[in-house]
């Protein structure tokens, strides 16, 4: 009965949650190839609107839907492949303490990683934006950097029941391999507490790149990226919207888009269970 009444809402939720999450992704894969046909080749004034701009023109005089279509591979890229980092060392990493039968190895993976956690996240990015200027792969360290430790620690407490109970120790006694079990079995029940986890990780990732750009930490100041294009002409926001405006709603659609599809996604796997 339950599942009967939850479809019908849930299923334009998930078609919303698709079209929200499926623009800012568009813009950011096939905004690179489409920017030389739909933009301007040349500069325009600055804050200009129309003169053959259709979301006019920066304070540089660059057009912003040019600036829109090439930004957002370096907005999503780096939060994305900064989360996917994290959770390739975090996990595993969490896993292994979760599953091991001594207390000693335990904290020997543990602690270290914690050591961390206090460590405010802009100044891990100012430090290696002092390092390495304007690189959005050492922006990506960084931030994955600031998520390891609550990775592993996530993984390790939504794996602790698993890895304890009957049905590991079943697999244990019947010889399964220890990898077996840790990725088999351990793991696949850790999945919904990472989704749920990826759903709000990758946005909190989007912003703090964004904001590290918009503070000036991160990329090039010229750099086409949403959050620098922002910053940029913030104080222009009553003048030329479009230039804070656009950038701005495709941070925001991603971010509600992800959020939304994660949960039904959460949702349907909990109802199949």
């Amino acid at each position: 009965m339950t599942k009967e009444r939850t479809r019908p809402a849930a299923r334009p939720a998930t078609v919303a949650a698709v079209l929200l999450l499926a623009v800012p992704v568009a813009a950011a894969v096939l905004g690179p190839l489409l920017a030389p046909a739909v933009a301007p080749a040349d500069d325009g004034a600055p804050y200009a609107l129309g003169g053959g701009h259709l979301l006019g023109t920066d304070g540089t005089g660059r057009d912003v839907l040019g600036l829109l279509l090439r930004g957002g591979v370096s907005a999503l890229g780096v939060a994305c492949g900064a989360v996917a980092l994290a959770y390739l060392l975090g996990a595993p990493l969490g896993l292994a303490a979760a599953t091991t039968r001594h207390r000693w190895i335990d904290e020997l993976l543990m602690r270290p990683v914690e050591l961390l956690l206090p460590v405010p996240s802009l100044l891990v990015i100012s430090v290696v934006g002092v390092g390495r200027p304007g690189s959005p792969a050492a922006i990506a360290l960084a931030v994955a950097a600031i998520n390891v430790p609550a990775v592993a620690r996530l993984v390790r407490a939504a794996a602790l029941h698993a890895a304890s109970g009957p049905v590991a120790e079943a697999m244990l006694l019947q010889g399964e391999s220890r990898a077996r079990i840790l990725f088999g079995y351990v793991g696949r029940t850790v999945l919904p507490v990472a989704a749920a986890d990826i759903g709000t990780r990758v946005p909190l990732a989007v912003f703090t790149v964004a904001a590290a750009n918009f503070l000036g930490l991160g990329l090039d100041p010229a750099s086409p990226d949403w959050g620098v294009t922002i910053a940029a002409s913030r104080e222009a926001l009553l003048i030329q919207p479009w230039a804070v405006c656009a950038p701005a709603a495709m941070l925001i659609m991603f971010t509600i888009g992800l959020n939304l599809l994660s949960d039904r996604l959460i949702g349907r796997e909990v109802a199949r269970r």
